[in-house]
């Protein structure tokens, strides 16, 4: 008996860094986006997203978009619900986002599957976190 406490509370203190999508693997990275640079500028209004593709910054790249009161989101530039291949690079218009490869549509302000079937589930926008400091967001997973 007193083993198998003992090896329920190793496995339930063992740290182990899972996937919040399983179609997604998540890397580490940090990428600073000056807002006072012209490619930024579609960020200083409200529902303009911009996309970065440089590489390292995501798995695709990752879409910024200013949702009001001083609030910046960030979300991978690939579709959620596919493995990473030729066609699953989201495409923008607007604040919705599209996949080529299933149609699939998802918007910007939130991440969230717009045209969900019914009873499937699916993953929406794979989120990354942003935080600002004066004129700079600072975005990283």
């Amino acid at each position: 008996m007193l083993l198998f406490c003992s090896s329920l509370l190793f496995f339930a203190c063992t740290k182990t860094r899972t996937n919040r999508n399983p179609y997604l693997i998540e890397t580490s990275f940090e990428y600073q986006v000056n807002l006072n640079l012209p490619q930024f500028n579609a960020l200083q209004n409200i529902g303009n997203p911009v996309f970065i593709g440089t590489q390292g910054v995501g798995i695709k790249g990752v879409y910024i978009i200013n949702t009001g009161f001083d609030t910046f989101r960030a979300f991978e530039a690939s579709c959620p619900n596919l493995s990473p291949s030729s066609c699953s690079k989201i495409v923008s218009s607007g604040d919705i986002a599209t996949c080529p490869c299933n149609s699939y549509e998802y918007s910007l302000f939130t991440g969230q599957l717009l045209n969900r079937p019914d009873g499937e589930f699916l993953y929406d926008l794979l989120e990354y976190n942003v935080r600002s400091s004066a004129s700079t967001l600072i975005i990283y997973n």
